[in-house]
């Protein structure tokens, strides 16, 4: 990894951890499930996931060292798939360990409720997003529940690339642009 500052203050409240994921997005996944939700979608399959104070704290160095090793002992690891609870209510320090995982070389993959066009207006979310080559967003809605979908659970929900999340970056920067000139 290159030099950079300790990420011992970047603190994730956490409610586990698959090391192996198969379902989580492309290939083999290290899966990490965040703490605290406030979507509270009906008919969620980790709604244990949904209280701000339950979980485990990590710090997004002892994380780091968790997927390093991960990645060490399978050479197959493709990826880190971060999903929850919801990231997004934890960008600031889910951006810092992103831009880690990304030095890892490998693929990143964040599940939200939200959707893309309005994460703009949660707080570090524009630095978190930076560094996802896939989000998958929209709440889960039990009415367009099918199980069929891959890597998601309802039809409302999107797979968007990194093309896309580049898209929706640069327009955001140009908007933010024009709007202080």
């Amino acid at each position: 990894m290159s030099a950079r500052a300790p990420l011992s203050k970047y603190v994730i409240r956490m409610a586990g951890i698959v090391p192996e994921s198969y379902v989580d997005g492309p290939g083999v996944r290290y899966t990490i499930f965040v703490q605290g939700c406030p979507h509270q979608c009906s008919g969620c399959h980790n709604s244990d996931t949904w209280d701000f104070f339950g979980g485990t704290s990590f710090t997004a160095d002892e994380l780091l060292e968790k997927i390093a090793f991960a990645k060490k002992e399978n050479p197959y690891l493709q990826g880190v798939t971060i999903t929850g609870g919801e990231p997004f209510c934890q960008a600031y320090p889910l951006a810092h360990l992103a831009k880690g995982i990304k030095e890892l070389d490998c693929d990143l993959v964040v599940y939200t409720g939200y959707i893309l066009e309005n994460l703009a207006e949660v707080p570090s979310a524009i630095e978190f997003l930076e560094h996802i080559d896939v989000l998958i967003d929209g709440p889960f809605v039990q009415e367009k529940k099918v199980l069929t979908l891959p890597y998601r659970g309802s039809t409302n929900q999107r797979i968007l690339d990194k093309k896309a999340i580049e898209k929706f970056l640069r327009d955001y920067k140009l908007k933010a642009l024009s709007s202080a000139l």
